[in-house]
């Protein structure tokens, strides 16, 4: 069995597809070939949307003779980049059918679908048509027993918005499923099977307008007086024609690009065209068994300077809302010297991962949505104030670093073997300036705002020094352990070259 995609009017969806702004009933054409400004008027109309065909607008026209039907009418330029991408979605929705894809035509995708269970085949169509359609790509398709039969349905379907009885499908279904394959080629006209102009000339004249009609007539007769041209066009109109696929293979790097056709300066297209590229993306994904673990987005500005930034996923995922999301919480905050010219995305692919936790083990519940709060953050404040405290290698007292938060909490660390002793220290966050008046070298009346008295014990000094290999990094400090008259408190007293600081109270 095999299964054809079908794409009508490709070089048009391919371009209202990539064209941000555009109004579903507004009329719109596509000309035939980038044309200069000079020549457009002269450029023939290639295809044209619903609402442009129904004010006479089609194929075949020049553009000043569509644009004298409709003067509102909008005319946009075939364009192959548009086309490609097109196509790249189009192949990835056919691989979530079959690993045996062929790239038939423009527009046109046949997989062998010999491999699904029949049950499953008519389904799994209907995923795909569902899929491409909700990507702005309106297909139809055709299930046959030959890729010659499955595409005479897919265009068919395209052609014709309702079948007869003898077709298992409903009314406006976009699918057709032959079952029996002489009833449903004899009423299709003639050009279905692509007979040559003489051939079709000639046929016409014996009053052959059908496949039917055709295959009504004796194949030897038609071979004696066609030839072997009338024996293929014959062969093509019974259905016959059967051929091996030509495969090609999924995508081994997942990139996309796009260059602006005027450089852009506001948010908007810049989303619309990141949305279409992460939606082929994440169904090429999907199609080859990976997910997105690490995104990273370059932004070519108008004065070929580069932005580039590197988006990693705090799970790896595939779905297509949660990667545009992490892009559109960066963009948002971000803003550039000069216009955006073009712009490249690439995704770095894994095997999904399957891990099971510990019992006693806890997750985030949104790690995407964590991540995306953590990136508003750091819009807000800098990445080097957002993350988890690590204490720092050093002895330099309170030196810590910041990392990115863990997506599963570790267990509680054990208890120390030996218990904590002497008072708990309750330390001031910045330290209290303080006078200290010295007797000797140790320190003898202390006086500040949180506390003051005259000292009536102390212990130390602890010095402490460290960095000094780094400009502008090293410290030094003398630590005291004093005790004010009349139990007015048990403090730790902090000397730096900055002056004396009461850093904290003993409980």
């Amino acid at each position: 069995m095999f299964a054809v995609l079908y794409i009508s009017d490709f070089p048009l969806h391919a371009v209202l597809r990539a064209t941000p702004g555009l109004v579903s009933a507004q009329p719109v054409a596509v000309l035939a070939d980038d044309t200069t400004a000079s020549a457009r008027s002269r450029a023939l109309i290639l295809a044209a949307n619903l609402s442009a065909r129904a004010l006479g607008i089609t194929s075949g026209l020049t553009a000043s003779q569509a644009l004298a039907r409709c003067a509102a009418l909008r005319l946009l330029s075939a364009s192959l980049a548009a086309e490609a991408e097109a196509r790249a979605i189009l192949l990835a929705t056919a691989f979530t059918l079959s690993p045996l894809v062929e790239a038939t035509a423009p527009g046109t995708a046949t997989a062998d679908v010999t491999g699904l269970a029949a049950g499953e085949r008519l389904p799994a169509l209907h995923r795909a048509v569902a899929s491409l359609a909700a990507l702005a790509l309106p297909t139809t398709a055709g299930l046959a027993t030959t890729p010659l039969l499955a595409l005479y349905a897919a265009h068919h379907t395209a052609r014709t918005p309702s079948l007869s009885h003898s077709l298992s499908r409903e009314a406006r279904d976009p699918i057709v499923v032959v079952t029996d394959a002489r009833a449903f080629l004899a009423p299709l006209p003639l050009a279905t099977a692509a007979p040559p102009p003489a051939l079709a000339q000639i046929l016409a004249g014996w009053g052959v307008h059908t496949l039917g009609a055709l295959t009504d007539l004796p194949r030897a007769d038609v071979t004696l007086r066609l030839g072997a041209a009338g024996a293929a066009l014959w062969a093509r109109a019974a259905g016959e024609t059967t051929r091996p696929l030509h495969p090609v293979s999924p995508p081994r790097e997942f990139s996309g690009a796009f260059a602006f056709e005027d450089a852009v300066e506001t948010l908007e297209p810049l989303l619309f065209i990141l949305r279409r590229l992460v939606d082929r993306l994440t169904l090429e994904l999907t199609a080859a068994g990976f997910v997105a673990e690490e995104l990273s987005l370059a932004l070519t500005l108008a004065d070929e300077s580069t932005h580039t930034h590197t988006f990693r996923l705090p799970t790896p995922s595939a779905a297509p809302d949660l990667l545009f999301r992490a892009l559109h919480t960066h963009l948002e905050s971000l803003h550039t010297p000069s216009p955006i010219a073009a712009l490249h995305l690439h995704v770095t692919p894994v095997r999904p991962l399957v891990r099971q936790h510990g019992l006693f083990d806890s997750t985030l519940r949104d790690p995407h949505g964590f991540s995306e709060s953590l990136a508003r953050a750091v819009a807000v404040v800098g990445s080097d104030r957002v993350g988890t405290p690590q204490l720092a290698d050093t002895h330099r007292p309170d030196a810590f670093a910041l990392s990115p938060p863990a997506s599963v909490v570790p267990p509680a660390a054990p208890p120390p073997l030996h218990a904590a002793l002497g008072l708990p220290l309750r330390r001031f966050r910045p330290p209290l300036p303080a006078n200290v008046e010295l007797a000797g070298h140790a320190p003898a009346f202390v006086w500040c705002d949180y506390a003051h008295g005259p000292v009536a014990s102390t212990r130390g000094p602890w010095r402490g020094s460290g960095e000094w290999w780094e400009t502008g990094r090293s410290w030094e400090r003398e630590e005291w352990d004093v005790a004010l008259a009349d139990g007015c408190g048990l403090y730790r007293l902090l000397r730096t070259p900055t002056g004396w600081f009461i850093e904290g109270e003993y409980d």
